[in-house]
């Protein structure tokens, strides 16, 4: 049986990660990071001696094609494509506020 993870726990891995949780979600969170994390212990178990590290359990190869330099496009095609411009800039909503 995992360890339960206290209330205090959960809010903390919540702040951490900028949520914001109800004390009904708190609760639940509780057991299921729990589970969570005794899966990890699980897996620790397995003995991985002689078992190189690899990023994918299959070859992978690229698909991507060779990176070769072409010719941009000009200002006045690039604008073109634009939905809204100013002067000669691309106009985009403010991300961060006013």
């Amino acid at each position: 049986m995992p360890e339960i993870l206290s209330a205090d726990d959960v809010r903390y891995v919540a702040l951490l990660t900028h949520l914001s949780l109800t004390d009904d979600e708190v609760n639940s969170m509780r057991s299921q990071l729990s589970t969570v994390l005794d899966f990890f212990q699980t897996l620790q178990q397995v003995d991985t001696s002689g078992v190189e590290p690899t990023g994918s359990p299959t070859d992978v190869s690229t698909v991507m094609r060779d990176d070769e330099p072409i010719p941009s496009l000009s200002r006045a095609e690039t604008l073109a494509n634009a939905p809204h411009t100013e002067d000669d800039y691309v106009r985009v909503l403010p991300v961060l506020g006013t």
